[in-house]
């Protein structure tokens, strides 16, 4: 609290001497007695430039190296060796257009301060260092363009055979995650069956909805392509794997998707990191309302023989919501890879029965 307060009388002080100095200029302009058109103090503003510069450029070097703390650790994707290159190539030729351009500005404003022993050049234009300041921009934009398109095009349009597939349904506020069964495909779904129990509207009129599978958290295996096929249910909001280096939004009514390969496990980059708390993560970077906040998925990368015995634990979405199974066409119900169980047939009859007995009562009492 002392060091704030004696801070805070300095530049009080200096605030009092800048007002004092100008004051007595301008009693002199009044008086006539001033008779220069400029003052110490234009020497001391062209001074400044080049000292606010060198200060500038010192802090922001600091703060560079004390921000690398925070920085993303080496991408876990594949293709995010590719983007994470092309970021550093770009934030290089933009440092350079920027200090090459800011010494210029600030060293001119010290060298040409104004004098009265000097008189302006009248210079309107120079069509040899326009063709060069708007050419060579425009060569190195280009090639950037190029090579940023062939990025895309490398990571959107890979055509894996063996991949997996993985559903992302965006809501307020919260991402629901849906993974295809043994048959390997996720089955279709209509927004109008949507409920507070069957969210993802699946549509049991199609037998991939069967065996599909609702995790608590993603999992991928290693060094394998994984599909994401994102959609949202309400709002606009966006698929971020910060880690992997893949966004994507998630858009109603426009379904998106983003491929990607990861290249270290979970365990891999705690040790990386020498965080051994460390998790990958889904989050979204839209601002889609109050609520924002909560929308965080966690994500784990196993060794392909972990993933498997995963999945191979996970039971269908089906098999522990049976009440669904009345939607479930008469001639497609020998496609359902579990026994439906004694207690949840008799529940259905005695739902049934129920049902029977009402429309009797009401057809009674008409």
């Amino acid at each position: 609290m002392t060091n704030f307060l004696i801070l805070s009388s300095v530049i009080l002080v200096l605030i009092a001497l800048f007002l004092v100095f100008r004051v007595q200029t301008l009693i002199s302009v009044l008086r006539g007695s001033f008779t220069k058109r400029v003052s110490f103090s234009n020497k001391v503003n062209a001074a400044l430039f080049p000292i606010v510069f060198i200060i500038g450029s010192i802090a922001m070097f600091w703060y560079s190296s004390k921000a690398s703390a925070f920085y993303l650790p080496e991408s876990a994707s594949v293709h995010g060796v590719l983007t994470d290159n092309l970021f550093w190539i770009t934030i290089g030729i933009i440092s350079v257009a920027f200090f090459v351009t800011h010494i210029l500005m600030f060293w001119f404003s010290y060298k040409y301060q104004y004098s009265e022993e000097r008189k302006a050049t009248f210079y309107p234009d120079n069509h040899k260092l326009e063709f060069i300041w708007t050419i060579v921009p425009a060569i190195i934009l280009t090639i950037l363009v190029l090579f940023g398109y062939k990025y895309w095009n490398d990571i959107m349009y890979q055509n894996h055979k063996e991949k997996v597939e993985i559903e992302i349904m965006g809501k307020q506020f919260a991402w629901q995650v849906r993974y295809p069964g043994k048959d390997g495909k996720i089955g279709k779904y209509n927004f109008k069956l949507i409920d507070n129990t069957n969210e993802f509207g699946m549509d049991f009129t199609d037998k991939n909805n069967f065996d599909d599978f609702i995790p608590r958290e993603i999992h991928i295996p290693n060094n394998t392509p994984v599909l994401l096929r994102i959609r949202a249910r309400d709002v606009i909001h966006s698929v971020f794997l910060p880690h992997f280096r893949v966004k994507m939004d998630a858009v109603p009514g426009m379904p998106t998707q983003f491929t990607f390969v990861p290249k270290f496990t979970t365990a891999q980059m705690r040790a990386k990191t020498g965080n051994p708390d460390f998790k990958y993560e889904l989050a979204c970077t839209e601002i889609c309302g109050r609520g924002h906040y909560a929308m965080r998925y966690i994500l784990v990368v196993d060794e392909p023989e972990d993933y498997k015995k995963w999945l191979s634990e996970q039971e269908p979405w089906l098999k522990g919501n049976q009440d669904y199974l009345a939607k479930v066409p008469d001639n497609l119900k020998q496609f359902i890879p579990f026994e439906i169980t004694p207690k949840e047939v008799a529940k259905d009859s005695s739902s049934a029965n129920t049902a029977d007995s009402l429309k009797v009562k009401d057809q009674a009492s008409l």
